[in-house]
Parts: structure tokens; sequence; C-alpha cells
């Protein structure tokens, strides 16, 4: 056993998974296909130490129980992996704000399995590590392999994870964040996908789920920016419209969420190509192209309850790091 450190970045989804079929196992409804996002990570630092009577764990500067027990759960998932008693010292910092819908649980649960798994020194393959990352977080499991990524459904655990289908270096896209609020949403994604098939139109959503998919894949593989784009844009539509027609209603947005993404459709009526997307939560995850980046930065600039905004590349997955945080 030894002191390991692990950063894994958060991801965006271009078609995105809402609601589970296994809670247990956290087998998603269906598939997804995302991106990891360069300035949007988690860096974790695990020791297990025979020492400790309870594990240590600290969140962001805090110990918050509801999300330790979480930690606590996975790290017993790992130790049942070689039967190790020990308990553990786990500091974890996100370099951005959590519980907004920015997937910090994905870049989070992603750093956690990989430190833990390395510090117990466990052979591990990536498929391996993105199926255990998968039973701490369902989207942890995208931010294990690099760059575009698929999230495969899978009919039982062994088969449900996810693999990397072109490197970070792929494609020169941008996904810029406009942070509106960074206030936690009221109820958690976790339990939010619990109530996903009260809706009427979840089922017909997973009738046309696998084209969607193969089409993403397509357009990636084209690097046909306009057409996932718009496929991007549709897709988040619809997955908060799912939401907001559950028992009861999710309803994440804010106004000024609404607005901005009325603002993205006019910039692109006047030849700014941008789109939307929109994890669980109030803020927006802007798309363009490298070229476009500079215009797309000084048209938010201008939008006055942006408080912040954070531009990502295409980014590797989960790894490890040689400096340490305690």
């Amino acid at each position: 056993m030894k002191k390991t450190t692990s950063r894994a970045h958060s991801n965006i989804a271009f078609i995105k998974y809402w609601g589970k079929k296994n809670e247990e196992l956290r087998l998603p409804s269906n598939g997804s296909i995302s991106m990891n996002l360069s300035n949007l990570y988690t860096t974790t630092t695990i020791e297990f130490d025979e020492k400790l009577n309870e594990d240590d764990i600290v969140i962001n500067g805090n110990k918050e129980k509801k999300k330790i027990e979480k930690v606590k759960n996975h790290l017993d998932r790992v130790r049942n992996l070689r039967d190790v008693k020990a308990k553990a010292k786990v500091v974890s910092v996100n370099n951005f704000p959590t519980g907004v819908g920015l997937s910090s649980s994905a870049s989070g649960f992603a750093a956690l399995t990989h430190a833990a798994v390395n510090a117990l020194e466990l052979p591990f393959s990536e498929k391996e590590m993105s199926i255990l990352a998968r039973l701490g977080s369902g989207s942890a499991c995208r931010s294990i392999p690099s760059g575009f990524v698929e999230w495969k459904e899978g009919a039982v655990s062994e088969e449900s994870y996810a693999e990397s289908l072109y490197p970070e270096n792929h494609w020169d896209i941008v996904d810029m964040v406009a942070i509106i609020s960074t206030k936690e949403k009221y109820i958690p994604t976790t339990d939010g996908q619990k109530i996903a098939h009260t809706s009427p139109f979840f089922i017909e959503r997973l009738k046309n789920i696998n084209r969607k998919i193969a089409d993403c894949k397509k357009y990636i593989a084209e690097k046909n920016f306009s057409r996932l784009g718009k496929l991007a844009e549709n897709d988040a539509l619809e997955m908060h419209a799912i939401m907001i027609t559950s028992e009861p209603a999710l309803l994440y947005w804010l106004p000024e969420t609404i607005d901005m993404m009325k603002k993205v459709v006019e910039w692109r009526k006047d030849g700014l190509e941008v789109y939307f997307t929109i994890n669980t939560g109030q803020n927006v995850h802007l798309l363009c192209r490298e070229i476009d980046m500079e215009r797309l930065v000084n048209k938010v600039k201008e939008v006055e309850y942006v408080k912040q905004t954070i531009i990502n590349k295409p980014s590797k997955g989960t790894y490890t790091l040689t400096n340490h945080l305690f």
C-alpha cells in the first residue's frame, strides 16, 4: 500500500443518459457519448493506514456527512477486492464549483477510484477501472478513458463501461462553461434519475437513442461540427423535457439559463456557430470550434448574469500525479 494522487476531469455528454435500469449497479437505461474537459478536474490523494480507526475524508476542505458516506462506501468496494481492512485518509479538491450540474461526481469518483486502486496496487485494466468508477457514480466511468468517450449501456455490470473513441487531440472543439449560479441544485442527480421513468416521454426517448448514438459517433469521426452541435443541443432539451414532465417535476433551469439558450440561438443567426448543452443543473455549456472561441468569449463577456466562464478543450482521461495533497 502506498500514498497515491490521481487527477480526473469532468466530462460533458453530447448524448446523455437519464435513468437507470439497475440502481445498485448503476446500469444506465441507455448508452452515452461524451468529451472530457481540460479545465474542470478533481485531484485526490489517498493513503491506506493500519493505524487509522476510521476513514478520514476531507472533500473541498470540509467533512459533509452525506458526501463522505458515499466515499466510504466506495472505499469499501475497493477494499473488498483485496480483502484489505485498513482505513484510509482521503483529501479531495475540485478546481470548479460542486453540485451545480458540472459533473463533479464524475471527476470525483473517477479520481477516487484511480487513486484507491493504485494505492492498493490492484492490477486493473482501464476497462476494469471504468466499471468500478461507475459503481460510485455512473458518469465517472466516462472520465477514466481519454478524449471522446462512449459509455456502453450493457446488460450486466461487466458489459457497462466506457472506452475512448478518439484521443483528446482528435478535434479542436471548445466547451465554454457559463456559470450562472453556484448554488447547489435542490435535487441531486442520483435522486432525479430514480423518477425518470415517470415521464410519459421516457420510453419514446429510448426508442431513438441508439440511432442518435450512432449519428453522434459518425459526426465525431467526420468532424462535422454543425451536425454534432445540433444533435447535442436537441439531446439536452430532450433530457430536460423528461425531467420537467417527471413526477415530481424537476426544474433545474433558472430564468437566466433560458435566456442564455435564447442568446445562443441569436448568436448563431448572426453567424457565430455555437451550440448549447446543459447537464442536470442551471449552468450552460457552450460548444464552438477553436477558430470561433475569441468571438464567443467577447459575446459572453457582455452577458451581465454570467459570474464566471471556464474554457475547456478535450482532455485526457484519469492519471497519476507525483505531488500529493497531504
